[in-house]
This record gives structure tokens, C-alpha cells and sequence, in this order.
């Protein structure tokens, strides 16, 4: 019988999904690198970035492979991706600044109140969502398909957008409804717009959630000391 070598962080570093999510963050930076003068390289970057995080979790299921850090890894690098192109539609869409603002601020308080949320009910991944915590969110987070249909609308929602506002950029045009000319990015962001709203919608749902979880451990921490305090005074 062959003994196993001790697993150290520098295994965990290199864990098969974990070295998925190193590619997905250079992805993300060499299109963060080109996103404001070339909008085809800056696109191909990004989308093939977010694919990439479909196969990080099948590797971890397949391999055995899932821990803590690569579940932290995939959030913040989803988080800081989208976070990215956001803050630069703020700047192609000055006007609508403040909507932009108020959607990355519903993303990251949602996102990080789950992660904390999980974590401190024992769960090793933000992905781990039980019945008790709604049908929705558990459908959300345990189905593959849908969660990948969701996420994938979000973000191609946000490179229409993006697209759009490159206009000389993203030919053919494919005529026009009621005066709006009509291009691949238009259509991508009709769309998408239904399942990109749905996202909002989780995000606000998750958000609710995990303030009543992390309430109830509040509540749980507080009664069980009330309750060690009663017996100590007996």
C-alpha cells in the first residue's frame, strides 16, 4: 500500500479547476487590456472567460477537487469581470451612471452576503443551496443549465451593450424598428434582456435570503448564550 503525500496549500494552488480559474483571470485582463479600442478581441477575451467557468466546476466535480479557495476564486473573479465592463458602460453611457452604479452594488452586496451566508452554515461551496433556502434559489444554484443560461444572459446582456456602443464596430446593420437600427448587438440584447432581468431579480431574492440566514445565526449565537448564561447562574 503506496502512502498518500500530505496535501499542502501548493497542492490546493494547483488543483485542475483552480488552474482554470488562473486562465479565466488572464483572460479577463487581456480583455480589460483591449476593451477600450478593440471591441472583437476585447469580446472573445471575455466571453471565452466566462465559458471557462462552466468547466471549473465540472472539473472540481470530476476530480474531486472542489475547496474553499476555488469556490472564492469563481466568485470574485465572476464578480470583478462583470464589475469591470459595468464601470465601463458608465463611461460609454454617462447618463445612466448611477444605474450602472446601483447594478454593481446589488451584485457584489448579493454575491458576498451568499458567500458569508453559506460559509457560516458550513458550507464549503456559495453553491450549495438547500430547499430551505426557496425553490428558486435551489433550482438556481443546483441545476448546471440553468444556472449557466442565467449567468450567460447576464453577461452576454452587458457585451451587447457593450458592442453598442461601438457602432462602427459592429456591422452588418439589419435594418431598423421604429427608428432603432437593428445590428447583431441589438438583437443579442433584446434577447438576452428577459433572463438579464431575472438575474436582477435573483440578486435581490439571494440578497433577502442571506440577510435572514445571517440573522438566524445571530439569533442562534445570542440564545445559546442567554441559555449557557442561565445555567451558569443556577
Amino acid at each position: 500500500m503506496t502512502d498518500q503525500k500530505p496535501i499542502t496549500t501548493t497542492t490546493i494552488f494547483l488543483f485542475i479547476p483552480n488552474l482554470i480559474g488562473y486562465a479565466r483571470v488572464i483572460l479577463a485582463l487581456g480583455s480589460l487590456a483591449v476593451m477600450r479600442f478593440h471591441p472583437k478581441i476585447c469580446t472573445w477575451l471575455y466571453v471565452v472567460s466566462c465559458l471557462l467557468d462552466a468547466f471549473d466546476g465540472a472539473a472540481a466535480r470530476k476530480f474531486n477537487q472542489s475547496t474553499k479557495f476555488g469556490a472564492i476564486l469563481d466568485m470574485v473573479t465572476d464578480r470583478c469581470t462583470t464589475s469591470c465592463l459595468i464601470c465601463f458602460l458608465s463611461s460609454r453611457y454617462p447618463n445612466w451612471a448611477i444605474f450602472y452604479q446601483l447594478l454593481i452594488s446589488l451584485d457584489l452586496a448579493s454575491h458576498y452576503m451568499h458567500m458569508v451566508a453559506m460559509l457560516g452554515s458550513g458550507q464549503q461551496s456559495h453553491k450549495k443551496v438547500g430547499k430551505e433556502r426557496g425553490w428558486f434559489l435551489n433550482l438556481y444554484y443546483t441545476n448546471t443549465r440553468v444556472l449557466f443560461i442565467f449567468c450567460a444572459a447576464n453577461e452576454l446582456f452587458f457585451v451587447a451593450l457593450y458592442l453598442y456602443s461601438f457602432p462602427l464596430a459592429t456591422p452588418p446593420y439589419l435594418g431598423s424598428v421604429y427608428g432603432i437600427p437593428l445590428s447583431y448587438a441589438t438583437i443579442m440584447a433584446i434577447v438576452t434582456f428577459p433572463l438579464w432581468l431575472g438575474k436582477q431579480c435573483t440578486n435581490v431574492i439571494q440578497m433577502v435570503q442571506a440577510a435572514q440566514v445571517l440573522a438566524q445565526v445571530d439569533v442562534e449565537e445570542r440564545n445559546g448564550k442567554l441559555a449557557a448564561g442561565s445555567a451558569k447562574n443556577k
